[in-house]
């Protein structure tokens, strides 16, 4: 066997040549050369960005729900009519009765659609709070800081449960001079007792979901008490905050929702989830029912987190956002204390 030895992959040169002079450039043979971004690139500026064409078919789908309406209510205000009309051929009181009954019946119709309007409108006022609250903290606008926490202050005015907070608040930004200190000391005095009472609510839901999944018999009933739990959690949580949506106003909402788990990938176990739940031995520690239970829970924590992050009258700036994460500890208790024998 042959020893190894080293073989030189550059060229050696003599011992005795002169080592060879450097290069450079000299400055008389420098090209300067002058890039012109906003010449070249069309995205360099913001004229130049082609504005997205708009939707089609939006004045056409408005006519045929408005035209459609109408001629729905034209044939129950008819029906009513003719209704009515036959009642009082019968029997004089029965005719009587019959309009009493109507006309209660549009003035609780009439205060329901208030209602689903005030619903709304409180949502939107809620979305713009956010908006308006993330544009301070981006500008540092004293003025700006101070408008966000007069309309808190009005929103939440009437709960004797944040009274504390609110006079906390306002002692506390007398002697404040930036607009994102303001937006700051809101999301800790006021958001922190209702972010406290929204995680509590939103782990009492996955364990609920967690000990039904684990002791239910068949998979539909699993998912109609998971769907019946994430629309309880979404409108207990509205409620916390503020939003106290009706019927229709709980529809615009639970989109909401559901774009921003699409947006934020709510439908897959992500803040290191997965990897805490490996990391503890799930799969020997629980049965297969068991971790369905805990799976299932999480995905109520995610619908609870968006719900959080929709109805929230500020953006979490100071304090931390809730995660996955903080609620697996409480999830593997429910499932351990299930699996004991009794």
């Amino acid at each position: 066997m042959r020893e190894p030895r080293a073989i030189p992959t550059a060229q050696q040169r003599p011992a005795d040549a002169a080592p060879r002079a450097p290069r450079a450039f000299g400055a008389a043979q420098a090209d300067l050369t002058e890039y012109d971004f906003a010449a070249e690139d069309p995205l360099g500026t913001d004229e130049a960005v082609v504005p997205p064409p708009p939707r089609r078919g939006r004045f056409w789908r408005t006519l045929a729900l408005g035209t459609g309406g109408a001629l729905v209510m034209a044939g129950l205000g008819l029906a009513a009519e003719r209704l009515v009309a036959d009642l009082f051929a019968r029997h004089e009181w029965l005719g009587w009765a019959g309009s009493a009954l109507l006309a209660v019946f549009l003035v609780a119709l009439a205060v329901l659609l208030v209602r689903e309007i005030l619903g709304i409108l409180r949502l939107k006022v809620l979305d713009r709070l956010r908006d308006r609250a993330s544009a301070v903290l981006a500008s540092d606008d004293l003025a700006g800081g101070k408008a966000v926490l007069a309309e808190l202050d009005a929103l939440y005015g009437a709960r004797p449960d944040l009274a504390r907070a609110r006079t906390q608040l306002a002692a506390d930004a007398t002697d404040r001079f930036d607009g994102a200190e303001l937006i700051g000391m809101a999301e800790r005095d006021l958001m922190a007792p209702l972010d406290a009472r929204a995680k509590a609510l939103t782990a009492a839901s996955a364990r609920r979901v967690a000990l039904v999944t684990a002791v239910s018999p068949r998979a539909l009933i699993d998912i109609a008490y998971v769907l019946f739990e994430s629309v309880r959690l979404a409108r207990g949580l509205a409620d916390l905050y503020g939003a106290r949506p009706g019927f229709l106003g709980f529809v615009r909402l639970a989109g909401s929702i559901l774009s921003h788990l699409a947006v934020t990938g709510g439908l897959v176990l992500t803040d290191g989830a997965v990897e805490q739940l490996l990391g503890q031995g799930l799969a020997t520690k629980l049965s297969a029912r068991l971790g369905e239970g805990v799976v299932n829970g999480l995905m109520t924590v995610r619908v609870g987190i968006a719900a959080m992050r929709v109805v929230r009258p500020l953006p979490f700036h100071a304090r931390p956002a809730p995660v996955v994460t903080d609620f697996i500890k409480d999830l593997l208790s429910v499932a351990t204390s299930a699996r004991k024998p009794r």
